[in-house]
């Protein structure tokens, strides 16, 4: 847990991705170049003009549902949005078809926004079971209102045009369409190499963690749910001027659940993955629906059948789906890299000392009829170390919990420098200055250290979607990676910083948690069992860590089973036993209070 070193390299935060970019360049180049070949046939065109709208839709359910961890079956639905719009707009009033984009797209995502509010608050399965009905109940509605064409549609549709050339055949609308692809691609990687990114990763596997670290898990849900509404758009809008007629067919559930396949079966780790994903689904099925009826006859329709045990296959056979194959025949990317030239981070104000910064005033928890902390009342000093010490269920974690916001509680009240937090969010609370670790370690395997403990400087910065996706917001990116190194080497694990977060041992898990508190750059630090794992050096070394915080003004409270660390690191303690407080004080006058002896030892002791 060293401090940062002086000769650390100065270099760029943006990873060092030249040899991949060289290889989408090359990818992107010969799709390109596909029409251009002689006597390809148009059938063919028209199936890569399938799978660019496709993989358009399926991007969008990769960030959704592969990244944040949320199961939709309608996305259909909103290219139905967008088709019809551009079909009533175009069709019925002569409107250019570039100007209703925009129009296609923003009502697009305004329905998305109105049923992501209803249904993105949702968990577990009744989030795709939302989606799932609002996105049956739309497509009735797109086969019975009468200025839709109920179940005929609307038609003729106007190609596109540029400058007097109209796209009326696939293989000119093939290079509009495979634009937007790659478009879609590199904003949606941006996205996810940025502030926001991180956030949206963290909705997977540490929502709590993020929430108390400053991202706002309901609006950055949200945000995914637009997005991925507004690729979806985008495909719908294609659709309608390719096919030059909308009626309900293509916006069924059916759909839905086929775009959700190609996501799943490309892999949910990249946006590049849903190329992939709708290439394999895409030309299965044209192979199946042509070799079947050959092999066993015009009478049986075993397609879909067929179609369904290959994707069981699939999946068995490459979980993650087919992405991490063709990975594996890709140069590996360089470790992200840190400029250690970029001007730091501001840092807040640090109470003077002596001052109340933590006041617990008869602060009560109950669980139905069991009461965890039981009309509790402490307070700590601004520039301390203290404890909160207990037996196993004595409170300890709860307490944490209540303060963070994470629980609510049942009555009493918290104070942070004189200003009531009870009933503020977590993220509200972390932004005035309180950090935290966990009990349970909540890190994301998938991501790297450095990236894990970047998540804690997230209220530090302020690029939103648009400038991430346009890959403006690099200058904030580099001092957000630079307080991250410097903490994480601060700690003692810079060897590891490039590492994935899942690959560390229980101890330096710990650790990690944090680096990632002190990112927030808080003015009062909780850790919850920190010294759990770590092997006697470690401790020793998280002892002058501490203090070293101690020494720059910030105050620590901590929940810890190891008394010897405690006794001689603390300044005060607190002692809860069943949820009572049961004694307070120095750790000299703790450590003989009969109430405390029994607490630990029993009566007899």
């Amino acid at each position: 847990m060293s401090n940062t070193s002086a000769t650390s390299p100065p270099v760029s935060t943006t990873p060092a991705r030249s040899r991949r970019s060289i290889f989408f360049a090359t990818l992107a180049i010969i799709i390109f170049l596909v029409p251009l070949i002689p006597g390809i046939p148009v059938y063919w065109i028209t199936l890569l003009d399938n799978i660019g709208l496709a993989a358009l839709v399926a991007i969008g359910l990769i960030l959704l549902t592969g990244v944040g961890g949320m199961t939709s079956f309608g996305q259909a639905t909103f290219c139905g949005f967008a088709a019809y719009t551009t079909a009533v707009l175009c069709a019925y009033h002569g409107m250019s078809p570039w100007l209703s984009l925009f129009i296609a797209v923003a009502i697009t995502m305004l329905a998305a926004v109105v049923l992501g509010i209803i249904t993105v608050p949702l968990s577990g399965h009744f989030l795709p079971l939302g989606t799932l009905a609002w996105g049956i109940a739309i497509f009735y509605l797109f086969g019975k209102l009468d200025f839709l064409g109920r179940n005929d549609g609307i038609t003729p549709v106007p190609p596109l045009s540029i400058g007097g050339f109209q796209f009326f055949d696939s293989r000119s609308i093939f290079y509009v369409i495979w634009v937007f692809v790659i478009i879609a691609v590199f904003m949606t990687c941006n996205l996810l190499d940025s502030r926001t990114g991180r956030a949206i990763r963290a909705l997977r596997g540490a929502s709590s963690a993020a929430e108390s670290f400053g991202v706002d898990t309901t609006r950055t849900k949200l945000i995914v749910f637009v997005y991925a509404a507004l690729l979806a758009a985008i495909s719908g809008w294609l659709y309608a001027h390719m096919q030059r007629a909308v009626n309900p067919t293509p916006f069924g559930v059916g759909a839905s659940i086929e775009y959700l396949f190609m996501a799943v079966a490309g892999g949910a780790g990249h946006p590049a993955a849903a190329i992939f994903g709708a290439a394999f689904v895409t030309l299965l099925k044209e192979i199946l629906t042509r070799l079947l009826p050959f092999l066993f006859g015009g009478q049986a329709h075993y397609e879909e059948v067929v179609f369904g045990i290959v994707l069981v296959l699939i999946l068995q056979k490459s979980r993650m789906g087919l992405w991490p194959l063709v990975e594996r025949l890709l140069p590996q990317p360089a470790d992200p890299v840190i400029d250690r030239h970029v001007p730091a981070l501001s840092q807040r104000p640090r109470p003077e000392a002596g001052r109340k910064i933590l006041d617990l005033q008869m602060v009560r928890k109950q669980f139905q009829g069991l009461v965890a902390v039981n009309d509790v009342s402490f307070s700590i000093k601004a520039g301390e170390i203290a404890g909160l010490i207990g037996p196993n269920g004595a409170g300890k974690s709860t307490t944490f919990n209540l303060v963070t916001g994470t629980l609510p509680l049942t009555s009493g009240e918290i104070r942070y420098l004189d200003e009531r937090i009870d009933g503020l969010s977590p993220r509200q609370i972390a932004a005035r200055g309180i950090g935290r670790t966990f009990q349970h370690v909540k890190v994301l395997a998938d991501m790297s250290v450095l990236d894990n403990v970047a998540l804690g400087a997230h209220l530090r910065g302020s690029a939103g979607v648009v400038s991430a996706s346009l890959r403006l917001d690099r200058k904030e990116e580099a001092q957000l990676f630079a307080e991250a190194a410097r903490q994480i080497e601060r700690v003692g694990l810079g060897e590891h910083m490039h590492k994935q977060a899942g690959s560390l041992a229980l101890g330096q898990l710990r650790i990690l948690e944090i680096a990632r508190a002190l990112c927030l750059d808080p003015a009062l630090l909780l850790l919850d069992e920190p010294a759990a794992g770590l092997r006697h050096f470690e401790k020793q070394q998280l002892s002058t860590l501490l203090r070293q915080l101690r020494s720059e003004g910030m105050t620590v409270l901590l929940v810890e089973h190891d008394m010897g660390f405690v006794m001689n690191l603390t300044d005060h303690i607190v002692v809860l036993d069943f949820g009572t407080r049961i004694a307070e004080g120095t750790p000299a006058e703790v450590s003989k209070h009969p109430a405390v002896i029994q607490a630990y030892l029993g009566a007899d002791a």
